[in-house]
């Protein structure tokens, strides 16, 4: 499932497709609340720093594991420095500066690549209990 994500209403349907497909996968209450967390905070920089990009749905099947990727790709600025930017409270904006660490503390696992000029991908992938 894929989600365009352009404007600050897509955030809210990018976390409502990833709370579903959660579902699907076998997540329920509190990790469906963390996983939609998640996706906001990532898809709400895609809208604040690259204005235009898509997150990726998939649901993960690993033996009797089951889980959720999301992959977030973006074409904008990129990332000058990722280990700045993966500091709490570290922010080239006007936010907190939760956003990435935020999301990496609340998945699994965690992935990015950015390339200045060329945009941003993230990995992220949640496994139910």
């Amino acid at each position: 499932m894929r989600v365009v994500i352009s404007h600050d209403g897509d955030v809210v349907t990018a976390r409502q497709v990833g709370r579903e497909m959660a579902k699907q996968s076998g997540f329920y209450g509190s990790d469906l609340t963390l996983i939609a967390t998640a996706i906001s905070e990532i898809a709400r920089n895609i809208v604040s720093y690259a204005q235009s990009g898509e997150l990726v749905f998939s649901l993960l099947e690993q033996g009797a594991r089951r889980g959720l990727m999301v992959v977030a790709r973006d074409e904008g600025p990129g990332i000058p420095d990722i280990e700045l930017a993966m500091r709490d409270g570290f922010s080239t904006g006007r936010s907190l500066g939760l956003g990435l660490p935020g999301a990496k503390r609340l998945m699994d696992e965690f992935e990015i690549q950015s390339e200045i000029g060329k945009g941003t991908t993230i990995t992220m992938r949640k496994w139910a209990r």
